[in-house]
């Protein structure tokens, strides 16, 4: 029997098929395996904030090594300027009221590694909130004052007098919305503060960056590096932007021009046509008025024996001490540090007095002096020192309003006495205006798109009022309107034409012309491809087409869960938050409420909830959409059906 060679040819690769298509079963399943295995990796190292936190962001702001995902090669990364181990400490400590009765922050202002600057708040904290603090009579919830966080020129963290409505995330802690709320929710409260201070630091010096934040009982500390820009000034091109918005448009234009990837993307087929773009804009007045008292525009501090009032905004600051006859008088000194030198109204030394000679001294230089025989230079008087005679006195002012506004200021009292008498002083009276201070500007963020002549204003709102929809005009012209800003005594009225305008812009782009693709040959595989079979249709040189057909097919998948299984929790939470009416929970018929969490659970299903909370939900495919979606729906309605009224007091 003769055998074709064709079945001949067929036995012997049947073999070899085989064989191959069971290697690339197995490849394809080895494939799968190592994905896997580099996905678990990979979520292993940047699966969660606080893996992306220890294993990226700390190493390299720090300067440590940071690993690939496997652990194999490491590499140590130079993102900042400068480092320090310790950029912050904040120690708090809980009182017997339930008020935090110390706060103290230690920082480290020039990145050495060791802390330079000390602040201690000089007042109780009552309710703390997201960006200041609050201070009320100790365990209660009266007499309060609020407070921001501020930072000056030189990074010196201080607090500023503010109004209520400024600060948010606002909660009480003391002993009349709870007992030890402080101690109970420590790691909270130090998170709360922290982050505030944080806040208004990088605020004030963009260049700053947070590494790192650790609690410690009360303390916690927080690891810094000095990031973006290797410049003394702490000013980078980004923020210039607040202060000028309209200067990113041409900027952006810019930089467009001079970007090799901006431009090839803008010549490729995708980038070139004309098309309409609609933009949003708005033109805002923002009014703040900021209150000052006495302490926001001077601070004091070293040998001040009595502070007294001369009146309105004016106090007297009385340096004294005890002298000696001996060679080398001791000299007392006090520094005077303008916050807001332009409201010092004037600085005089008034008077001086001694028994038996004082010598005054700014910034060094002597000024004046009081006793039996002149005294102005650095040689001792010649005379008795011992003289315990009537007192001498000098109240011929001396004017030292200049030297004063132009930056700390040293005032000294140099004293020479001894017997009986043996004392000296310099006093200086110092007149401040505290007067409220309105501040106003126009930020116009549709200046560019007005003079482009290829855009047109298509919508505007004026204060909630439609003058433009759809590119015509309404009709409609918005009255003027009033709004009280300002709290306690610097509440005031303003009335303006308009407080905000919304404006969209229809803008045409014309970036080019392009031949437009070719897309039958996607369509025809498309129309007449199936799940086993491909088809195509390859053009080819003489103009004409082939039609191609072969098997087609995608590897097994493997079973996919149909969602994450995630658990929900509650813990039980008094209401402490704080408002203008006051603490939340007394307003309320129960102060306790309930806070809600979401988990995703462990492989082997278990909820992991945290300290405190109880399970509400177990672990599964939850959906509670519909219970947010009613949420909501409260609040808007809620918020639909408030009215706000007024009532002369």
């Amino acid at each position: 029997m003769r055998v074709h060679p064709g079945y001949f040819l067929a036995a012997l690769a049947t073999p070899f098929c085989l064989q191959t298509a069971a290697l690339a079963q197995g490849e394809h399943a080895n494939a799968k395996e190592r994905a896997r295995a580099a996905a678990a990796a990979s979520r292993g190292r940047s699966g969660s904030s606080d893996a992306l936190q220890s294993n990226y962001v700390t190493p390299g702001l720090s300067g440590q090594t940071i690993t690939t995902v496997d652990g194999k090669n490491g590499f140590t990364a130079s993102l900042s300027c400068q480092k320090t181990s310790t950029l912050l400490e904040l120690l708090v400590q809980p009182g017997s009221t339930g008020d935090l009765t110390q706060v103290r922050i230690s920082h480290d202002r020039d990145f050495d590694g060791a802390f330079d600057r000390q602040t201690v708040l000089p007042v109780p904290v009552s309710g703390v909130c997201a960006n200041g603090v609050i201070a009320c009579n100790p365990g209660t919830w009266e007499g309060c004052r609020y407070y921001g966080w501020a930072v000056d020129g030189s990074l010196n963290i201080n607090l500023a007098q503010t109004q209520m409505t400024s600060l948010s995330g606002c909660y009480c802690l003391n002993n009349s919305c709870g007992s030890n709320l402080a101690a109970g929710n420590m790691s909270e409260v130090l998170k709360d503060l922290g982050g505030g201070v944080i806040g208004a630091l990088t605020t004030a010096d963009p260049r700053i960056g947070v590494a790192q934040a650790s609690i410690d009982g009360p303390l916690i500390r927080y690891t810094g590096a000095q990031t973006t820009s290797c410049t003394s000034n702490p000013q980078v091109s980004a923020t210039g932007y607040r202060a000028n918005p309209t200067a990113i448009q041409g900027d952006a234009y810019s930089a467009s021009q001079e970007s090799s990837i901006f431009q090839a993307l803008s010549s490729s087929a995708a980038g070139t046509g004309k098309t309409q773009q609609i933009r949003s804009c708005t033109i805002e007045r923002e009014i703040s008025v900021k209150s000052w008292d006495f302490d926001d525009i001077l601070t004091v501090k070293g040998s001040i024996a009595r502070v007294t009032s001369c009146g309105t905004d004016c106090r007297r600051y009385e340096i004294r001490g005890a002298g000696t006859c001996g060679s080398m008088p001791p000299i007392y000194n006090a520094t005077f540090e303008p916050a807001a030198p332009k409201r010092i109204v004037s600085a005089r030394i008034v008077e001086m007095g001694a028994d038996d000679w004082v010598q005054a001294r700014v910034n060094g230089q002597i000024v004046g002096y009081a006793g039996k025989r002149p005294w102005l230079g650095e040689p001792l008087p010649s005379g008795d020192c011992r003289i315990s005679d009537d007192p001498w006195v000098n109240r011929n002012a001396i004017d030292i309003t200049d030297r004063l506004r132009a930056g700390p200021t040293v005032v000294g009292a140099r004293v020479r006495g001894g017997g009986g008498g043996n004392w000296g002083y310099v006093t200086l009276e110092v007149k401040v205006d505290t007067r409220c201070e309105t501040t106003e500007r126009l930020v116009d963020l549709c200046a560019g798109y007005g003079a482009d002549p290829a855009c047109t204003l298509r919508d505007e709102t004026v204060d909630d009022v439609v003058t433009f929809r759809n590119g015509v005009n309404t009709g409609l012209t918005p009255l003027s309107q009033t709004r009280m800003i300002g709290t306690g005594a610097c509440a005031m009225t303003v009335n303006r034409d308009f407080f905000l305008r919304s404006r969209r812009y229809a803008c045409m782009i014309d970036t080019g012309s392009a031949a437009s693709p070719d897309l039958s040959r996607a369509a025809y595989i498309i129309d007449h491809s199936t799940e086993t079979v491909l088809r195509d249709k390859i053009g080819t040189a003489d103009g004409g087409s082939v039609e191609t057909s072969r098997p087609f097919s995608l590897p097994a998948q493997d079973a996919v869960a149909a969602c994450e299984p995630i658990c929900k929790t509650r813990k039980a939470r008094t209401n402490s938050d704080a408002a203008l009416a006051g603490v939340v929970g007394e307003l309320q018929n129960a102060a306790q409420g309930w806070d809600s969490y979401y988990h995703v659970c462990t492989p082997d299903t278990v909820c992991p909830a945290g300290d405190g909370e109880e399970i509400v939900s177990a672990c599964g495919c939850l959906d509670d959409f519909p219970e947010a979606v009613t949420m909501m729906q409260t609040v808007r309605l809620a918020g639909a059906d408030l009215v706000c009224t007024a009532s002369a007091p």
